[in-house]
């Protein structure tokens, strides 16, 4: 088993990866806390996979649990998902003094999260997530949301979990494009912090090669965020560089009502998009922008997405990274380095 630790301001705690290590969540729940009632959300994928066996494992340490299942998809990710969410637990008799549990992707771990840190002024929870793209991002850092119809997260807390765990044996069930969904965020740690891992991944272009050392991959992506997260928890500095690709990504999820393209697709394609900006700035070297998209493209993630100029202006003016008309974009001086550079919201379009 590898053991990240994430040491911040009054608290702390273990990322938990190994394969296999799914069936002792009840035990490594149990270490740091006391049998109680416990909420497991899930979502209607991902509970007929996963739910039983993981309510067992939580029996068989003494733990209370209870399963409730969302419809899986970004729609769930909703205000009126998490008032359902808010009345199923108290029904269930929850209290501070009992335990949350996220099973399930990004969505589950972001809505189950934002759950957790309101209810009854906060309860402890744990992320079990089962996509890469919550493995490698979504369940490690402590930010919690829901999306509203003007944008994406935009009602939202910094909230961190007591502990994840993280079996890549559960990555076997997701499909092609889901897994690779993932890949997206994986491939942006490796141009925004780690040119090493960036030539790893180009090293062992498809599933089948990445699956070969995935344990190492996934360890090493919740190494450099949780490095970050360490150094920026609330996102007003260094953190900020997490966003590449999302500037642009949040615009395409936008004009695509969230339902033509995922998260990672739109991201990849985002940071296509980032790196021409950076060098048609002067900032990113020639040949960035195609480098990560051969890259990108090599796990069928899109490498160009339409999207008009008054769909990304519109997308802009809401973003939580915006100061008055600028906005923080995130641009590669190289593979492996990044810079945040602000831009006036009416001048992003370039294409």
């Amino acid at each position: 088993m590898q053991t990240l630790r994430v040491n911040l301001p009054n608290r702390e705690y273990d990322i938990k990866i190994e394969k296999g290590i799914f069936d002792r969540a009840g035990e490594l729940v149990a270490e740091i806390h006391k049998p109680c009632r416990v909420a497991v959300v899930t979502d209607s994928n991902v509970g007929p996979l996963y739910g039983e066996r993981l309510l067992n494992s939580l029996e068989k340490s003494g733990f209370e649990p209870f399963v409730i299942t969302i419809p899986a998809g970004e729609g769930s990710k909703s205000v009126e998902q998490l008032t359902t969410l808010y009345s199923e637990m108290l029904r269930f008799g929850l209290t501070r003094s009992d335990l949350i549990v996220a099973l399930g992707g990004g969505v589950v771990g972001d809505i189950t999260g934002f759950c957790a840190s309101t209810l009854l002024r906060g309860i402890p929870f744990i992320q079990i997530p089962t996509t890469l793209l919550a493995q490698v991002d979504s369940s490690v850092g402590g930010k919690v949301a829901v999306n509203l119809p003007q944008g994406k997260n935009l009602v939202g807390a910094f909230y961190q979990p007591k502990l994840v765990i993280m079996d890549p044996l559960c990555l076997d069930t997701l499909s092609d494009r889901v897994f690779c969904d993932g890949m997206a965020e994986v491939i942006k740690y490796g141009v925004i912090l780690d040119e090493e891992l960036f030539e790893k991944i180009e090293s062992a272009p498809s599933r089948e090669a990445i699956m070969d050392i995935i344990e190492d991959v996934v360890y090493r992506a919740c190494d450099l965020k949780r490095m970050v997260v360490e150094e920026d928890e609330l996102d007003t500095g260094k953190r900020m560089i997490l966003n590449f690709g999302h500037t642009f990504g949040h615009a395409i999820e936008k004009k695509y009502n969230f339902t033509d393209y995922t998260h990672g697709e739109a991201v990849a394609a985002g940071m296509v998009m980032a790196a021409q900006y950076g060098e048609h700035l002067g900032i990113s070297p020639d040949g960035t922008s195609k480098r990560i998209a051969e890259l990108i493209g090599n796990f069928g993630l899109p490498q160009w997405v339409d999207i008009d100029k008054a769909s990304l202006l519109n997308a802009v003016k809401v973003d939580k990274k915006g100061e008055g008309n600028l906005v923080s974009l995130v641009i590669p001086e190289k593979i492996g380095k990044v810079i945040l550079k602000k831009i006036d919201k009416d001048g992003i379009w370039i294409w």
